[in-house]
């Protein structure tokens, strides 16, 4: 596995990878991470920051917080 490119300026902590034919779009944000595959066949690699847009951070974003409203339910049952 290979780091192609890892953005400081986007919404979240986002790294791309290049592995075993596939790209993998990798959000992190607090103790959370979201990793996204995409064949190298579907997807050039200077296309991938297309698919970095603003709704795309919004939809990711909306998935941490339920990531975390999960976590913290089941942590309150102990």
């Amino acid at each position: 596995m290979r780091i192609l490119k890892e953005y400081t300026d986007k919404p979240l902590k986002t790294t791309i990878f290049s592995w075993n034919g596939k790209y993998l779009i990798k959000l992190e944000h607090g103790p959370f991470e979201q990793t996204f595959k995409v064949s190298e066949i579907d997807v050039l690699e200077e296309e991938l920051e297309k698919i970095l847009s603003t709704t795309f951070y919004e939809k990711a974003k909306i998935r941490f917080d339920d990531m975390g409203l999960t976590l913290r339910e089941m942590l309150s049952s102990f």
